[in-house]
């Protein structure tokens, strides 16, 4: 039997990388797995990759509208939710005296609003002691330069994992976030290859992380597995790295 035999996970941004890995790590170990993408043609894809146990949901996060057909069609199919993985988000740098209004708010409406309201909308369909998670980075933590507006995002998820903590507790519903360093996915690699500094940081980073290594989707999607099962039961409101020891020493 499987760490999450017969749960319900929701997992946004689960077409590729992370949330791709995630979900068919959590499928291995017994769960149902309800993913979302922004673009019908990769979600399609990663159902089809996953293969069983999944079901595809197309919407932005950003979109209350969209977040609200996501969890009707959830309570509509399966009633309820044990685990939510809130992954989906964007990563865009700018140098500091160059940031505009667009690009502020074309990062804040995903990776904090977006997260915000998915984790409040899935409330209701929460189990009493189901587990939620949070994909933050080590760039809340880190002063990296252009990363501005990108790493304050990243710090107010890491905020929520500690109120939300809270916020449950009398429901025992336990609220963490992972942290990933620099991880080998495809939009890491589209981002990085963008520009001259995008390749300079690509050299960068294997000197600059312990382990001497990019990291890899399924090493993340492990540590997922970990806190969204009862291996974690006694781990809550906490902020868990996965870094390779880069944002640690």
């Amino acid at each position: 039997m499987g760490k999450l035999e017969g749960k319900i996970v929701l997992i946004t941004g689960g077409t590729s990388g992370i949330g791709l890995a995630t979900a068919r790590q959590f499928v291995n170990e017994g769960a149902y797995v309800f993913i979302t993408g922004r673009r019908e043609p990769e979600l399609a894809a990663a159902v089809k990759e996953i293969g069983r146990n999944v079901s595809g949901v197309q919407g932005d996060v950003a979109s209350l509208a969209d977040l609200d057909r996501l969890f009707g069609q959830i309570k509509k199919e399966k009633g309820k939710l044990d685990v939510v993985f809130a992954n989906a988000g964007i990563a865009k740098y700018t140098p500091f005296g160059e940031i505009t209004e667009e690009f502020y708010e074309s990062i804040f409406n995903v990776n904090v609003k977006g997260l915000l309201f998915t984790v409040q909308k899935a409330l209701p369909l929460l189990s009493d002691g189901a587990s939620i998670i949070l994909n933050a980075s080590i760039a809340g933590s880190k002063g990296l330069p252009t990363y501005s507006v990108y790493s304050a995002t990243k710090a107010a998820v890491r905020s929520f994992a500690r109120t939300w903590t809270t916020d449950l507790k009398d429901r025992r519903i336990r609220v963490n976030a992972i942290s990933p360093g620099s991880i080998d996915t495809p939009a890491a690699s589209e981002l990085l290859a963008f520009s001259e500094v995008g390749e300079q940081r690509k050299k960068m980073i294997p000197t600059m992380v312990p382990l001497g290594r990019f990291g890899a989707p399924d090493e993340i999607a492990k540590v997922v597995v970990f806190l969204a099962s009862e291996d974690s039961s006694y781990v809550t409101g906490t902020e868990l790295f996965v870094d390779g020891g880069f944002a640690q020493v």
